[in-house]
């Protein structure tokens, strides 16, 4: 009670990370929205290691999407995200280069928090286009800002409350090129089969933003053990052409003992 709201706001930004570890390694099969079916499309990897960022130590989380050269010849997809964030999971840099079709930017954010108050630097570029003029914006505010990767991150250490179904979170996240309001809602319960020949019990989550018009526009959905893992099982990503899912095929350098639905 004797915190004041600056210090309070400071301390929320800061986590203990109980769920992973450096060394965590997960493959995923990925599978794409053709038409009316779900068709195998490639692979996708969520990587977890310790490395320096700006002299200190930092955990370096890595998403990456690669569609097979047969999927290729419909739309070529190369995407990866990568995030530094802290021992206390505090983003730091947040990277997202998306090959989608002919499509092809990289977009980039830079965190910093001084007196209470969050500073994003971000910038878009469009490797390969000459006329292009990368854009760049500076952002502040009082909360804690992420970005698509760090909230994975964030939520696999989230306090008991937020696990309730249809609890609402409103974060501020880095897209890079703005800074926008966007809502993690907790979808409940649900039974996962994941392409490691296993069932999983999970709590789902929706990433969504609300549009001029109203509506709301789901960004991401992901689905994370209900262990003390938090694992992804399950993370479907809305891409600029259909969209995206990656379901659990291998795990390596969990920090906790994964319990399987028998």
């Amino acid at each position: 009670m004797a915190l004041s709201p600056l210090n309070l706001q400071a301390q929320l930004c800061e986590v203990n990370n109980t769920a992973f570890k450096s060394g965590e390694s997960v493959q995923y099969d990925l599978y794409f929205d053709w038409g009316i079916i779900w068709k195998k499309v490639g692979r996708a990897s969520l990587t977890t290691e310790m490395a320096t960022y700006q002299n200190k130590p930092a955990y370096d989380i890595r998403l990456m999407a690669i569609g097979s050269k047969e999927a290729d010849l419909l739309m070529k997809l190369r995407d990866t995200l990568q995030v530094y964030m802290s021992e206390r999971l505090e983003p730091l840099y947040y990277k997202k280069a998306a090959e989608e079709g002919s499509y092809y930017s990289v977009d980039e954010a830079w965190y910093s928090r001084e007196n209470g108050v969050s500073k994003v630097h971000q910038r878009r570029t469009r490797p390969g286009v000459a006329d292009y003029t990368p854009l760049v914006s500076d952002v502040e505010d009082s909360r804690c800002v992420y970005d698509m990767l760090s909230i994975i991150a964030r939520a696999r250490n989230f306090s008991a409350e937020h696990f309730s179904e249809g609890h609402k979170t409103t974060l501020p996240l880095a897209t890079g090129r703005t800074v926008d309001d966007e809502t993690l809602t907790c979808l409940g319960d649900a039974i996962i089969k994941a392409k490691d020949g296993h069932k999983y019990a999970c709590k789902g989550f929706s990433l969504y933003a609300v549009t001029k018009e109203g509506d709301k526009k789901e960004i991401l959905r992901f689905y994370i053990t209900d262990d003390a893992n938090r694992l992804p099982v399950r993370i479907d990503i809305n891409l600029k052409i259909g969209s995206a899912k990656a379901y659990l095929k291998e795990v390596k350098g969990n920090a906790h003992p994964l319990k399987p639905v028998k």
